[in-house]
């Protein structure tokens, strides 16, 4: 008896990824839903800068696209499959290929100007550095 894991929502899942492909078929980049998968990330936040480390294994730094534009981190790119067949031995594929796209808005305190990534073993690693505090300015108020 073959053993196979369990996934009461998979078809549900399955169906939904393909309505959202039908739907989204126009070829126009921007939206969650074109993308086939979504890499897992953690945010970390100190008392100087926030960080981001995304799992994003199998895919070259030179093919991931880091962008800001009005307060919003864009990471996306693709992560291309293997050839595979079933004659090659291949009983169940579970790990995920195709584009990727994540969007992330940043507070004020977030200094757009100083974004650094570096990738290291399939973890992309974005440090956004904050801005110097604002300190409130002091108004004299003559007397005439």
């Amino acid at each position: 008896m073959a053993l196979t894991l369990y996934q009461p929502w998979g078809l549900l899942n399955q169906l939904q990824k393909e309505l959202e492909r039908s739907y989204n078929s126009n070829g126009a980049e921007g939206s969650i839903a074109t993308a086939e998968w979504s890499p897992s990330v953690d945010i970390k936040e100190d008392a100087d800068r926030f960080i981001i480390h995304a799992d994003i294994p199998g895919v070259k730094p030179e093919e991931i696209d880091i962008s800001m534009e009005n307060s919003v981190l864009t990471i996306k790119g693709e992560k291309k499959t293997e050839a595979t067949t079933e004659s090659t031995g291949y009983k169940r594929v579970e790990r995920a290929y195709g584009t990727f796209y994540r969007r992330f808005s940043l507070p004020d305190s977030a200094n757009p100007d100083a974004i650094s990534a570096k990738s290291a073993n399939g973890v992309l690693e974005i440090i956004i550095p904050k801005r110097d505090a604002i300190k409130p300015t002091k108004i004299n108020i003559e007397v005439s």
